[in-house]
């Protein structure tokens, strides 16, 4: 079981609210009402004009007064739910520009204009929202499970968090506050390139004591404070010295205006509302920044190629022991090197100090966040490592093309998977997503594991290992153990690539080099999935991308910031009205919404799969049994809607022998528990077993704790489902999966890919062994993707056929997180 360490905490009696509303529903006249306003502007974004259109129509047809008389009408009735998330503007132009100066450069005439919101106001409607009651931490803790066993998951059960509070607790008057780390993330994003390359800044605040699947959920744990400002001038400046400083300040002025209204509570406590209904004294703290690297560089104030949290030599950023940056240090420096010093030896842009340091407790540097999307899925898998794969080829194969080609024949034939993107043509597409990233992940092992040297393949694995190691929603101190390995075997492995003059230089990189303070990072900051720019990126569609094209293109920020205000006005006034008891909760946090790389799968060739639900996202009970690892929870539900058919249906899977393989089953189903049950008989002899069953088009696996008894593959067997049916037989219903067997090979994985193999069983006629098992003997799916060898892969060859046409193939262990566990 898993204990808790709880950092106390006051908590005052809950809130009495004895104000009765005449109209519970006002602005709106009812329920029915308030739906309408939330399905017409929220559901289903409906223009102006078409709600103007739908109005007279309901007039028309209802003979009476609609619901709303215009579209003016209803955006009145959501602007009146609450007025007091107005927009905030700051106007900032380049001081000592002399306006008489004719010559004077576009950017020192322009102003610049910050909008945000109240910070303070966005602060305690998170920590009050109804949404949110059951995802909230109101103080820190460390959780231990088995011998004690420290484990990090949310934010909260990190070290920083805790040590914070340790030391607002020397002050007697912070004495059991309630400690809100504020998260802040920024992600410039594009939203039309065709007309001009509109761009915004968007500025996102969360707290530190949401649960990380309530971040993730893209509900209201994440809230747009405000866009930033973003200076742009024409080609002759745009490397200027002094116009980058410039917008280095503004960066830097615009946050610490954004969080002034913060500021007072940062040192002496004020008094919140909460979720649970409970008034708590709260203070405030600066938090992680997600960022992905330019604009941690920028944060930082530090050099472009350096990095932004440790003094680590921008030369040599793969052999230097990581020294951490902070704000003493910097000023330090600055007092006696001079600007160019302070460049060469430190990577420390002169003259200006991060925003961190205006605010108490702070410091910038310790607080960027780990970047899993850009630093690890992005850059050092996509950009890096399957660049420089291609680069080897190209350098060491007379026809490359021919060999490419060939790879991503073998990406595209990878047998499909519940959850699985899959790549019909290769790697051959330009615009690349996050999820195409990780998907690629999961099949490219294997395509390029004949093709380049073994040390080259063993390097990715390992890289591999360290992606889904600090993927995890909930790391323990043996997941760091492993996670180290990981990186170490990595960092030795890599060097194939400069010894091979791919990468000559070494592997000098900040992004890679970010991966050596993801150990620290997830000690501090718990697991790292809870603080990636993946967060912000989602949240792009919701609150720029989306809003944008709901406007006229002319002034659209001014109309992208009421749509955002009407959003949040909507949402407020629902969470309210359910937890008052007037709205059913079926909107209401439970399980997170999962990750686009875990969508269901496609339903074609499913006889070739075990489809399952993909419980990604567990709960605080399920993730506490799944901690122990002492039961492994697995059912599998066939399909609602079968397909009657006689035993002769054999034939349409090519096997002969069904009647009688179901026959064996009944009968050894039957003396299960006879431990003198006679040698087996031969398949024709056992009773037949004379029925009419149902055949299934797929089935849902369900399991809680993918956990084995025994190490890796050991304890588990390979299937290959080719049909689900059920029948009854003496009143008893079975629900079976005709399958085909595989061999497991060897007693350890695969040395280049650290991938368990398997091979098609036979039996003593030489033919494929088959058998009827009972689907709760099914633990989850497996995916099996083909050792290619040396052949090339035919161009009309199917993806349909894999399963059937090599001699071996591997145990993907990275078709997806649970496997993973699983197998590793």
């Amino acid at each position: 079981m898993q204990k808790r360490l709880w950092v106390s905490c006051m908590v005052p009696q809950p809130q009495k609210n004895n104000q009765v509303k005449q109209n519970p529903w006002h602005p709106f006249s009812n329920q029915a009402q308030f739906k309408l306003a939330d399905f017409l502007f929220h559901k289903n974004e409906m223009s102006k004009a078409q709600v103007d259109e739908l109005m007279q129509i309901w007039a028309t047809v209802e003979q009476k007064d609609p619901p709303f008389t215009s579209a003016h009408d209803l955006h009145q009735k959501i602007d009146q739910i609450d007025s007091s998330k107005a927009w905030n503007s700051f106007s900032f132009t380049y001081a000592g520009a002399d306006s008489m100066d004719e010559d004077l450069p576009t950017w020192k005439q322009a102003t610049y204009q910050l909008v945000v919101r109240d910070a303070k106001t966005l602060v305690q409607e998170q920590l009050s929202c109804p949404e949110l009651k059951d995802h909230i931490d109101y103080c820190p803790h460390q959780i231990f499970g088995d011998h004690d066993n420290r484990i990090w998951s949310d934010f909260m059960s990190g070290n920083w968090a805790w040590e914070q509070c340790n030391l607002l607790s020397k002050d007697e008057k912070n004495h059991g506050a309630m400690f809100v780390p504020i998260i802040l993330g920024s992600d410039k994003t594009t939203v039309s390139v065709a007309t001009g390359n509109v761009e915004y800044w968007p500025l996102y605040l969360t707290t530190g004591n949401v649960h990380n699947s309530a971040r993730r959920s893209h509900g209201s744990a994440v809230s747009l404070l405000g866009f930033l400002a973003i200076p742009k001038t024409d080609q002759e400046f745009r490397n200027d010295q002094e116009f980058r400083d410039f917008r280095r300040h503004l960066f830097h002025t615009s946050l610490e205006a954004a969080l002034e209204p913060l500021r007072t509570a940062m040192t002496k406590p004020e008094v919140i509302l909460c979720a649970d209904g409970h008034y708590r004294r709260a203070i405030y703290g600066l938090g992680p920044y997600i960022a992905d690297y330019p604009e941690q560089v920028l944060l930082s104030c530090v050099v472009q190629g350096w990095c932004a949290k440790c003094l680590a030599n921008r030369k040599s950023l793969d052999e230097s022991i990581p020294i951490p940056r902070d704000h003493d240090h910097t000023r330090l420096v600055m007092e006696y090197l001079n600007t160019t010093e302070l460049w060469k030896k430190y990577g420390i842009i002169d003259d200006i100090l991060p925003f961190t340091a205006k605010f108490p407790r702070a410091n910038i540097h310790e607080l960027i966040a780990p970047d899993i999307l850009h630093q690890i899925i992005k850059a050092t898998f996509k950009d890096h490592l399957v660049g420089w794969i291609e680069a080897y080829i190209k350098q060491h194969y007379q026809d490359p093309t021919a060999i490419l080609a060939d790879i991503d024949r073998r990406i595209a034939i990878a047998p499909s998977f519940p959850g699985l993107r899959r790549f019909p043509q290769g790697r051959g597409f330009t615009q690349w997503t996050g999820n195409d990233s990780k998907a690629l992940m999961k099949v490219y092992l294997p395509a390029i594991a004949d093709y380049v040297p073994a040390q080259m393949v063993q390097a990715i694995a390992a890289f591999l290992d360290f992606c889904y190691i600090v993927r995890q929603y909930s790391l323990d101190e043996e997941d760091l153990k492993a996670l180290e390995k990981a990186l170490e075997q990595f960092e030795t492995h890599c060097s194939i690539f400069e010894t091979s003059e791919i990468h000559p230089s070494g592997i000098s990189i900040p992004r890679i080099h970010a991966l050596q303070h993801y150990k620290e990072m997830i000690q501090l900051f718990g697991a790292p999935n809870g603080l990636c720019s993946s967060i912000t990126e989602s949240k792009h569609i919701t609150a720029v991308k989306k809003p944008y094209r709901r406007s006229n293109h002319n002034v659209p920020l001014y109309q992208i910031l009421v749509v955002n205000q009407r959003l949040d006005n909507l949402a407020s006034f629902r969470n309210l009205r359910i937890a008052e008891g007037l709205m059913h909760p079926s909107h209401m946090i439970d399980l997170p919404v999962v990750d686009e790389e875990y969508a269901s799968a496609s339903d074609e060739d499913l006889f070739q799969e075990i489809g399952y639900r993909d419980d990604t996202y567990l709960n605080e009970a399920e993730e506490a049994e799944e901690s122990t690892g002492d039961t492994i929870e697995a059912w599998v539900e066939l399909a609602k809607v079968p397909i009657s058919f006689k035993l002769q249906m054999g034939n349409r899977v090519h096997c002969q022998t069904l009647s009688n393989l179901v026959a064996r089953f009944v009968y050894e189903e039957q003396h299960a528990s006879d431990h003198t049950m006679d040698e087996p008989l031969e398949l024709d002899e056992y009773p037949p077993v004379i029925i009419r069953g149902y055949s299934y088009q797929a089935a849902v696996a369900t399991f809680y704790a993918p956990n084995s008894n025994l190490p890796g593959i050991h304890g588990l067997y390979i299937a290959q489902v080719l049909l689900f049916f059920s029948f009854e037989h003496l009143s008893i219903k079975y629900s079976c999966a005709l399958v085909r067997w595989f061999n497991i090979i060897g007693n350890h994985p695969c040395p280049k890919t650290g991938m368990w193999m398997v091979e098609p069983e036979f039996d003593d006629q030489g033919e494929r062994l088959i058998s009827v098992i009972s689907v709760d003997s099914i633990l989850r799916p497996a995916h099996l993707i083909p050792v290619y060898g040396d052949i090339s892969i035919p161009r009309t060859f199917k993806y349909t056929d894999s399963l059937f046409a090599f001699s071996a193939y591997y145990v993907n262990k990275f078709a997806d997180y649970h496997t993973y566990k699983l197998l590793s």
